[in-house]
């Protein structure tokens, strides 16, 4: 008998902007761990990027908008932009999941960020909640061995996703626009046409 639960992947970021990276790498995910839906959940104030500067909330969620809105298994969710920061993961996994009860979530991260994972507000409740589609980066370093003698429920609740290694940061970005170079090619065109349109990384800060 086949599953009967749906599976959500959970996919968050500052997506600042979002581009063909994000994009590949969620699609892969959604591929390889058979998820029947992705919420793209752009950040409110990220706790550990505070004091930064970051492109709005409004312009952030048109962005991400825009980027997915060809893709019908892809949706915007809006549950860290509409509530008082700091956002952690458990306390927007544990809404989402209120939101869909019948759910199976889970929650699709970078190889750098499980290599902190441990050092993540409640990281044992964040596995209860949700399991882990760990998508590797360039130069990351996970030290498995250690967070799963500190974390042992990862051992099952974890998932390695086999995605390219696409090395374009939002950084080089807003960099490249900066510099008035193209950044064609490297994020969608509805999303270029929009940072234009907004005047976005018009400085390099």
């Amino acid at each position: 008998m086949g599953r009967v639960k749906q599976r959500i992947g959970v996919f968050g970021g500052t997506f600042d902007p979002p581009h063909y990276g994000h994009l590949i790498l969620a699609q892969t995910a959604a591929e390889q761990l058979e998820l029947d839906h992705v919420l793209w959940v752009p950040a409110g104030l990220n706790p550990l990027k505070a004091g930064k500067n970051i492109t709005s909330v409004e312009q952030r969620l048109r962005l991400v908008g825009a980027a997915i809105s060809d893709n019908p298994m892809f949706s915007l969710s809006t549950v860290d932009t509409e509530r008082p920061a700091p956002h952690y993961t458990i306390d927007t996994l544990g809404i989402i999941q209120a939101q869909y009860p019948d759910a199976e979530l889970v929650f699709l991260m970078g190889g750098d960020s499980l290599a902190s994972f441990a050092r993540w507000r409640a990281p044992d409740d964040i596995i209860d909640v949700a399991s882990l589609g760990v998508m590797r980066r360039p130069n990351d370093d996970v030290p498995l061995a250690e967070l799963t003698t500190l974390l042992p429920a990862l051992r099952d609740r974890l998932s390695w996703i086999d995605a390219p290694l696409i090395e374009i940061s939002a950084t080089t970005l807003r960099q490249r626009t900066a510099q008035k170079q193209t950044i064609r090619y490297y994020v969608p065109e509805l999303v270029q046409l929009l940072i234009a349109d907004f005047g976005l990384y018009a400085t390099n800060k």
